[in-house]
């Protein structure tokens, strides 16, 4: 966390103090975040604290929040102050070591579920995990599958594997620069890997997360391009592999897919309504 404290005025009850939050510039739900972590409360419970809003603020309760405030403030994610970020219902632990799960990572998690089946047994492989959500997430949704996770980095695997174990699903982890190392052949092979130009104007707004989960390149691509290459020595005969990738990306990811041979070639959009993923299925045939 940021050192530093903000002083928050009139900060004597909870209204009090998330009106002092939006004086500053705070966003409300972030702020009501931030204040249930101070309290010692669970995150879900912001209604909890609409009922208490007229209740006294503890000093001590005050000064935390204060401090949580200014970490807010200097850039700090609202994820890595309370050391938690919900996943496709998934409470999952998050810190600096990891890149903080986000809401439009779900839409590679539909796209999977859907490819899978209920009840059989399937091969999954998870690139890249970072936190374990993606590979978490499809193992609660598909408990017959058998899933698999890789992350380069040591420190990134800890918290992955620490999420498993706490949400008790047995997603097999394990260090790997993307497929390398792997074995055998996976049915499906997804992956939100890093895609951000290394020039991105968006990046300094990224800077407390780790750069390495977010840069590929000149253009966003390299790992994408690696990814692409190397698939199909994992894949089954109509296996398939999901890609997240940037807002502008999805013509140049689908024409990588397509140019190695990949079929069905085809996207799907985020809420927000733009594409967000891409994937394709290695033929039976080649």
């Amino acid at each position: 966390m940021t050192s530093g404290t903000t002083t928050l005025p009139h900060t004597h009850t909870i209204a009090q103090a998330l009106a002092g939050a939006a004086v500053l510039g705070l966003d409300r739900l972030d702020a009501q975040l931030l204040l249930l972590h101070a309290l010692g409360q669970p995150l879900d419970r912001r209604a909890w604290l609409l009922a208490h809003d007229g209740d006294a603020l503890p000093e001590g309760a005050a000064a935390a929040f204060g401090a949580l405030c200014s970490a807010r403030l200097a850039g700090d994610p609202v994820a890595y102050l309370v050391g938690e970020k919900e996943f496709h219902g998934l409470a999952l632990r998050v810190d600096p070591r990891v890149l903080v799960p986000r809401p439009d990572t779900e839409t590679l998690v539909e796209w999977a579920l859907a490819l899978l089946p209920t009840a059989a047994p399937a091969k999954v492989l998870d690139l890249g995990t970072g936190s374990g959500a993606i590979a978490l997430a499809i193992q609660r949704a598909r408990p017959a599958a058998h899933v698999e996770a890789v992350d380069r980095s040591a420190e990134a695997l800890a918290v992955a594997r620490a999420n498993g174990q706490r949400l008790g699903l047995p997603v097999h982890f394990r260090q790997g620069d993307w497929l390398d190392g792997t074995e055998g052949r996976y049915d499906l092979v997804v992956s939100n890997p890093p895609y951000i130009a290394a020039g991105d104007p968006h990046l300094p707004a990224l800077a407390r997360e780790p750069l390495q989960a977010l840069v590929a390149g000149a253009d966003g691509l390299d790992d994408i391009r690696r990814i692409v290459q190397d698939a199909p020595a994992r894949l089954v005969a109509g296996g398939w592999l999901l890609l997240e990738h940037g807002h502008d990306q999805s013509a140049a990811v689908q024409q990588l897919l397509a140019g190695r041979g990949f079929v069905q070639v085809q996207s799907r959009n985020d809420l927000a309504g733009i594409a967000r993923c891409a994937g394709g299925k290695w033929p039976a045939v080649k």
